[in-house]
């Protein structure tokens, strides 16, 4: 089983990644978070890695943290929630306001994530809410520097977006709202408005 990768940062994208270790390629999904985490291309990274292995298909899973690692490892321990899902979630709210919201039963805000629905949320908070001691330290990754107009960040959010089941004109049209609503206009920022806005 790889529980951890160092390598070279060979392909950046903003649900997958590849790090290069010995000569081989190890592709990883990753939530948004961690994308926003790492250093540009052909630098070192290191990732906290779960393996999910299916009968189908190996899939490997990145963190920048081993905490956030944790958090998605409790996530797919809740009846009908898969390893995609759980990314998804925590590509949808920040860590720790994920954790906040679980401790408070605040299902309102875990529903506004993409393919979680009431009864999922209302299961999240049942299976978890009493198992979350040593989370609430997790730190949001920040975002990146300020893009212009129709920036390649714009273009990794638009993707994130579609990834995630928006159809691009409401991926779109939720962007250009986001640009002049988000707290700061890194990718997490940016990315995270628009999601609010495209339901």
């Amino acid at each position: 089983m790889i529980a951890h990768l160092r390598g070279i940062l060979i392909e950046k994208h903003p649900h997958e990644v590849i790090v290069e270790c010995g000569g081989v390629g190890y592709a990883l999904n990753v939530p948004v978070s961690t994308f926003t985490a790492l250093p540009d291309l052909q630098q070192e990274a290191r990732m906290h890695v779960y393996t999910s292995v299916r009968e189908d298909a190996i899939v490997l899973y990145g963190f920048a943290t081993r905490e956030e690692k944790s958090l998605f490892e409790r996530l797919i321990t809740v009846s009908g929630i898969g390893p995609k899902l759980a990314v998804t979630i925590l590509s949808g709210m920040a860590a720790p306001d994920l954790v906040t919201a679980i401790a408070a039963g605040d299902t309102a805000k875990l529903v506004r994530v993409p393919g979680v629905g009431k009864k999922t949320a209302e299961r999240i908070v049942l299976e978890l809410k009493d198992k979350l001691q040593g989370f609430e330290t997790l730190v949001p990754a920040s975002g990146s520097a300020p893009p212009p107009r129709l920036s390649p960040v714009d273009e990794d959010v638009l993707s994130a977006l579609v990834n995630l089941g928006c159809a691009r004109p409401a991926a779109e049209a939720a962007l250009l709202k986001a640009k002049g609503l988000a707290e700061g206009s890194g990718f997490e920022s940016l990315f995270r408005k628009a999601l609010e806005l495209v339901r």
